[in-house]
């Protein structure tokens, strides 16, 4: 196992630069994903370890050892790519032991090396088949088994699920953690499907626009997000916003929103005196809002709003509504009948509120 440390990392093509000032430490024998949108820098943060890109400035250490100026093939690390990159004329076997016949491997290893990985699989019934002749999900197995039999440091795993369809990356999900737990090697995984990362990720590394925005375990991200970036990404459906304009008298601070109120707790009330904004951005998400009569006086926080749109998922419902300043989305039942331009008020917890720095979208604390 290897401990993968980087350091002010940054990477430039030309005058465009792609990462900025990257510092990460990723524990010997850690899963860790790196999630973001496409073009956030996750993918080149990735070859940057793999030693497929160099590196502009900063270090990059594999425990102790400095390795920015050292060649791919010294890293002791193996890929896994979004395109399975099998050869078409060689069998399944044959695939996964070529890197090891490269090597120049005994043959009694290569094959004990091969159908371990196989069995482990549930691919040993195909060893000699060709590629084309095994299903998505099977040649993404194969692509799994020939970086399992080398027997790596580092397993580097770009985006690997993406060709396959719903119900395959759900099964494809737990097998790469089963491998993982069974090789014990430190993990890199890159998607922009934040699904994917909550499920597997030991921790997650969020990224945008070239920079790490927050590295923490899912929990950490669902409910102590750092900035607004952050909050919006991580959760299905994601959460909603709406900036509100704040009253501040003798230290403390109100949210007022345009229909409806909010009763801050005094902790939230006074960060917003800190903060001394007249107008904040407040986050909820959809889980912690329900349905509402605008009369509620019991309330801490009722939102008045009209309906966008209601998406329907068996036993429960998204409403999509417009309040002023923003949109949220609430999760309801669905015996409660709502529908699209609907005049709505849902009711919610002010412990349950986030606040965020309307011009910064820095979470206040």
């Amino acid at each position: 196992m290897t401990k993968i440390v980087l350091r002010n990392v940054e990477k430039h093509y030309g005058p465009v630069q792609v990462l900025h000032d990257c510092n990460l430490e990723i524990r010997d024998g850690e899963f860790i994903v790196l999630v973001g949108p496409s073009g956030s820098g996750k993918t080149t943060l990735l070859r940057i370890i793999a030693g497929l890109e160099h590196i502009t400035a900063g270090d990059l250490y594999f425990d102790e050892t400095r390795v920015n100026d050292v060649d791919v093939g010294d890293r002791d690390i193996a890929m896994v790519f979004q395109n399975y990159g099998l050869y078409p004329h060689m069998s399944v076997y044959d695939n996964m032991a070529f890197g090891l016949k490269r090597r120049k491997m005994a043959k009694d290893e290569i094959d004990r090396r091969v159908r371990k990985a196989a069995e482990m699989l549930n691919i040993a019934p195909y060893l000699q088949r060709r590629p084309r002749q095994l299903s998505g999900g099977q040649r993404q197995r194969v692509a799994l088994g020939r970086a399992i039999v080398r027997d790596p440091k580092v397993f580097l795993l770009d985006e690997p699920l993406s060709n396959l369809d719903a119900h395959l990356r759900v099964q494809m999900r737990t097998e790469i953690l089963k491998v993982h737990r069974a090789v014990t090697a430190t993990a890199v995984y890159v998607t922009h499907d934040q699904v994917e990362a909550l499920t597997m990720g030991d921790r997650i590394v969020v990224m945008a626009d070239g920079r790490i925005h927050q590295v923490g375990t899912p929990d950490e991200l669902y409910d102590l997000p750092d900035n607004r970036f952050v909050a919006s990404f991580i959760g299905t459906p994601a959460m909603g916003f709406f900036d509100c304009p704040v009253a501040q008298a003798g230290g403390r601070a109100e949210a007022k929103p345009a229909a409806g109120r909010i009763r801050l707790t005094g902790a939230q009330g006074s960060l917003l005196a800190r903060n001394g904004r007249d107008k904040v951005t407040i986050g909820i998400r959809p889980e912690r809002l329900s349905l509402a009569q605008r009369d509620d006086a019991s309330a801490d926080v009722l939102l008045e709003g009209t309906v966008d749109a209601v998406e329907m998922l068996g036993a429960e419902q998204y409403v999509h509504f417009v309040v002023e300043g923003g949109e949220l989305t609430a999760r309801v039942p669905r015996e409660q009948q709502v529908r699209a331009g609907q005049k709505v008020a849902f009711r919610a917890e002010a412990k349950h509120l986030y606040l965020f720095d309307a011009g910064t979208g820095a979470t206040l604390r």
